[in-house]
């Protein structure tokens, strides 16, 4: 009998504490409600609004008419992290709560959802397999942290620990939404698909030893660099150096010179550092941009105390970033090969997290111990063009004529003093190009085309940049007009008794009047090899109708006159100008 009664009064006792685990299950998701509307259609226009801001929102149906909009589910200790975070981040109101999973009815939000799950969340169960397979012995590991030690080491993160771990699992591709260190549903999710991928059980909660693995395959990539903090005292400027891949070469004002250690083949580093002011920094800026370590291609921004360059090419890419406080001037350029961009925006994104300034600022006479060489500034060597040759302006507009043989294949062209220019015109079989300044220019002598035939063995001059620009100033080359016509007998041509350089193609060829008769051509390439002092000149007749094929209208004349040497030499000066052709 005392059996009986025992057995009889055990059940309702053993009924109850499954219903209390039941519902202690059940609590153990919880939500963070933002808000309740009087009716559907409010709630489901507001909920709408939150999706765009937040993830994890979701609508319930609540007694008396009213509807609720809540994140989750979570954890308790997650559900207070995202409470904390998204209040002060000003994307959930002041008054938004914890709430309980009782609180809420028919779920109506998001369409197709399930009702309230009674299991947590961030646990994601593997699907059952039909059979189990052969395993390996398993290697022998000191214990982990239990899931209640993980969950309070996490705790112990500091909110940008937490946002680096949510970067972390970004890059690792488990995990696509805001960086914000909430750890919601989305979070919890990619850590237990990393933990799954990665041999770990799934909880949802990253261990503190699974922290420092994904940590390190995080940093695998830089594995090699031997990123170290490197205090340049010359300079005054402290940051981290890839010394795995660079090493200190010498000082050369305004720059500490790091170049490849072989490591990886092409990277460099230069630490920047001079006095000055505002004028100082925009003439470094423009220095920085005639430098090869800066390729054409890429962003530029100045701004009235700072400035950053980025320059790309098939071989490199380049970072420049200066900036100007209390009189000196200092920032660092890392060039690293192409093709290895992950590595380099994650070195990058270090060195600019850790550069600092030091006391004082490089001396303008450190270095200069090297011979000097005027392809170099600094050390470091110009950028130079493919092909430099020379052209003359024929209109006040700027206008420039020019050989076709001076815009073919070029990537960019610019006039002296880097002015861009586009090609408006080509006439490959009278080897010609016209040119328009990007910018409008005002060119002091405009050249007037000889109309007129001058006589035989009359002076000529060509004037052009023999050199390349190297002079700065087109020099005369003078000579005599040895025929009107070509070897074979060409109307549009004049031989010319004069030896020119290549640099000189494209100049004007004047008259003793100082007109331009014509335009110097390329010698011939291949074939008979005629004297040194034989060249030709395209006539006047030509390019003009040329120009106006273009639209644009030349000044002409049709007087024989003659011009003093020393007038001639500034009237060339005024009108020719050295036209550059980049890869």
């Amino acid at each position: 009998m005392m059996r009986t009664f025992v057995s009889y009064f055990l059940t309702p006792i053993v009924a109850l504490l499954m219903l209390t685990r039941v519902a202690t299950a059940q609590e153990a998701q919880v939500w963070v409600q933002v808000e309740a509307q009087p009716n559907l259609a409010t709630a489901q226009e507001r909920i709408r609004d939150y999706s765009v801001a937040v993830e994890d929102v979701n609508g319930f149906a609540m007694g008396g008419g009213w509807y609720a909009i809540a994140l989750g589910p979570y954890s308790r200790t997650d559900a207070e992290q995202v409470l904390q975070v998204l209040r002060a981040e000003g994307k959930i109101p002041r008054d938004s709560y914890i709430a309980f999973s009782r609180a809420y009815g028919q779920q109506f939000w998001p369409v197709g959802g399930a009702v309230i799950a009674n299991v947590e969340p961030s646990v994601t169960t593997e699907p059952a397999t039909p059979a189990a397979e052969p395993v390996a012995t398993p290697v022998v590991q000191e214990p982990d942290e239990t899931k209640a030690e993980a969950r309070r080491s996490e705790a112990q993160l500091s909110r940008e620990e937490r946002k680096e771990l949510q970067r972390m699992l970004q890059w690792a591709g488990y995990y696509n939404s805001a960086i914000d260190g909430a750890f919601g549903r989305g979070t919890r999710g990619s850590m237990s698909a990393w933990q799954s991928d990665n041999g770990f059980d799934q909880t949802g909660i990253l261990t503190t030893r699974q922290r420092a693995e994904l940590l390190r395959q995080y940093n695998a990539i830089l594995d090699g660099l031997e990123l170290q903090l490197v205090s340049d005292t010359t300079a005054g400027i402290e940051m981290r150096l890839p010394l795995g891949a660079v090493q200190f070469a010498k000082y050369e004002a305004p720059y500490a010179q790091f170049n490849a250690s072989g490591f990886v083949n092409g990277a460099r580093v230069l630490l920047i550092s001079q006095p000055g002011d505002q004028k100082t920094l925009f003439g470094l800026y423009d220095i920085m941009q005639t430098l090869e370590i800066v390729p054409l291609e890429g962003d530029r921004e100045r701004r009235k105390d700072s400035f950053v360059l980025i320059g790309e090419n098939a071989s490199i890419v380049s970072h420049t970033q200066v900036a100007l406080k209390d009189g000196e001037i200092k920032g660092f350029t890392l060039i690293w090969p192409a093709g290895d961009e992950e590595r380099r925006t994650r070195l990058l994104g270090l060195m600019q997290e850790s550069f600092a300034r030091l006391d004082g600022v490089m001396s303008p006479a450190a270095g200069n111990n090297e011979a000097q060489r005027i392809d170099l500034l600094s050390g470091l060597q110009i950028r130079k063009p493919r092909m430099s040759r020379s052209g003359f302006f024929v209109d006040g507009n700027g206008t420039v004529v020019t050989t076709a043989q001076a815009v073919d294949a070029c990537t960019r062209i610019t006039l002296e003093d880097g002015i861009a220019a586009e090609v408006i015109g080509v006439d490959a079989a009278l080897g010609l190009a016209a040119l328009k300044p990007a910018q409008s220019l005002a060119p002091a002598q405009v050249a007037e085309l000889q109309r007129a035939t001058p006589r035989l063995q009359s002076d000529v001059a060509v004037a052009g940049y023999s050199y390349g620009g190297v002079l700065g100033a087109p020099t005369l080359t003078f000579g005599k007009l040895a025929d009107v016509a070509g070897l074979a007998g060409e109307e549009e041509l004049a031989r010319l008794a004069l030896a020119a350089l290549p640099g000189d193609t494209g100049g004007p060829v004047f008259d003793a009047g100082g007109a331009v008769m014509g335009m110097l051509l390329p010698r011939a390439e291949g074939g008979k090899q005629l004297p040194g002092d034989v060249s030709f000149a395209l006539d006047a007749a030509a390019i003009e109708g040329f120009l106006g094929s273009v639209g644009v209208s030349p000044t002409s004349t049709d007087l024989l006159a003659s011009m003093a040497p020393e007038d001639l030499t500034t009237k060339a000066a005024g009108l020719t100008v050295l036209v550059n052709c980049w890869d």
